[in-house]
């Protein structure tokens, strides 16, 4: 084997390290850089789409689009019965109906029995309950999941867009959120 071969055989037996190498830093520069937290939502700005659902539980009237051009800012929660987070942001979700917040609800993908127990046993919050069987509203929105909130200002405008559930330390910001949906 001549000495160019040589040199060459000894590069390509580097180059498996080099490449893991270069993944590893890749990987670490990911995890280390601080996560960007804030939403950059095609949707902020924009007016809510037209939409109309039916009620999703008995005692509540179902939702519409037009039900949010009243001049008075409120939240817009997309919940589900089956999602964990949903049931930990329910004590929020009081606070914030409690300080006199109106909250409109859309259920994804749920059954009526199915989103009456869990709001007997989470409590309800909300004004209005919107079943949205197939996802449309919620995609038409620039929601990705449950839970999510968002702040539509008092002509129907989304505002602000939360994605996950609200934690107690949040709260704070949401109705901040919520006073500027208001000027």
């Amino acid at each position: 084997m001549n000495a160019e071969a040589q040199k060459s055989r000894r590069w390509t037996l580097w180059l498996p390290l080099a490449l893991f190498a270069g993944f590893v830093v890749l990987v670490l520069f990911g995890l280390l850089r601080p996560a960007d937290r804030d939403v950059a939502s095609a949707m902020i700005g924009k007016p809510l789409p037209t939409f109309d659902l039916r009620p999703a539980v008995p005692d509540r009237p179902g939702l519409a689009s037009s039900n949010f051009g009243d001049g008075k800012p409120r939240l817009l929660n997309i919940f589900a019965s089956w999602c964990i987070p949903c049931a930990i942001e329910a004590p929020q979700l009081d606070r914030l109906r409690a300080a006199g917040v109106e909250i409109d609800g859309i259920a994804i993908r749920d059954r009526r029995e199915d989103v009456t127990a869990f709001l007997a046993r989470y409590g309800n919050p909300f004004s209005r309950i919107g079943a949205d069987d197939v996802s449309a509203v919620q995609l038409a929105i620039g929601s990705s999941g449950v839970p999510e909130t968002f702040v539509i200002d008092g002509k129907g405008v989304i505002r602000y867009q939360h994605i996950g559930e609200i934690r107690a330390d949040q709260v704070p910001l949401i109705l901040e959120k919520l006073e500027e949906a208001g000027k």
